[in-house]
């Protein structure tokens, strides 16, 4: 469920999209630093984006450093250090991702999710005390989400969809009390966005394996076949997903952004259509393998 969003590199400055692998790149540091070599596989885009964003709200200029890279030996990268989003995107990044691999267990008894989850038990417990009351909100909306997974007959997406959308909101407004309710819309919407396109993009499997896809949960109440119930929905989805973007955008407004602009509205603006575009297999484009 994670991973969607990314720049629009065709649409980005060399220079923005050099300081969003900077980002990247100091995420996957952090939690190295704040949790161990092993949950830096769980290292996704999305918590890329949520370091970008809440690191736009504060003054202190970026701390740059040359560092080595384990998947890059050759050469060194760029790397953004000493900074308390990143670290609190870390945190983020890898609680979610433990309580993903649990819902994958409790889903389907998956036997790799069951290893990497006992294994990620261990350094979940290293979280800092001031972000323990968050992870037990993380813990809560992705149980609830699970449950309401587990009886989803008769619910509309909108349902289905709240308590990752919530959880996504609570997130980016805790960690800013300057626009808290705008960032808890903006990541709501978001939200919404990632839990509806990754059901999109999954629906083929899910109904191919039988297995739960909450938009053939909410639209195929006749059992349709993957390609007629494709053509069925796929003007729908697209009209939630663009409908989320715009909130997502429109979210911005009246927020002080102090850095990291370009790159912000770059995501919101052009990145998450050109991965609905991608989902959607309306064009494949060559850049795209590049980020």
């Amino acid at each position: 469920m994670f991973g969607y969003v990314t720049p629009c590199k065709m649409e980005l400055k060399v220079k923005d999209f050099e300081k969003f692998k900077a980002y990247y790149c100091g995420l996957c540091k952090s939690i190295k630093k704040n949790y161990g070599n092993i949950p830096r596989m769980t290292l996704n885009y999305d918590m890329t984006f949520l370091a970008i964003l809440l690191d736009s709200f504060q003054d202190k200029k970026c701390e740059f450093e040359n560092q080595g890279c384990v998947v890059h030996p050759t050469g060194k990268k760029v790397v953004i250090i000493n900074n308390n989003a990143i670290d609190y995107a870390a945190f983020c990044n890898v609680s979610l991702a433990y309580y993903k691999l649990l819902d994958d267990v409790w889903d389907d008894n998956s036997i790799k999710s069951k290893a990497y989850s006992s294994i990620l038990k261990s350094y979940i417990d290293k979280v800092p005390v001031n972000l323990s009351s968050l992870q037990i909100k993380i813990e809560e909306k992705l149980k609830e989400l699970y449950f309401l997974e587990k009886n989803a007959t008769g619910k509309n997406i909108d349902e289905l969809s709240n308590p990752f959308a919530e959880l996504t909101g609570i997130i980016l407004s805790s960690f800013n009390e300057t626009y808290k309710d705008k960032l808890y819309w903006l990541g709501y919407n978001l939200g919404k966005w990632i839990y509806i396109i990754d059901a999109f993009d999954d629906l083929e499997k899910d109904i191919q394996k039988n297995k739960f896809n909450a938009l053939n949960a909410a639209y195929n109440s006749s059992n349709l076949p993957y390609n007629e119930f494709y053509d069925n929905i796929e003007s729908r989805v697209d009209f939630l997903l663009v409908s989320c973007a715009a909130n997502c955008y429109e979210s911005l407004e009246g927020m002080d952004l102090k850095k990291n602009e370009d790159i912000i509205k770059n995501i919101l603006q052009f990145g998450l259509m050109e991965k609905m575009d991608k989902v959607f297999k309306r064009s494949v484009n060559e850049y795209e393998k590049s980020i």
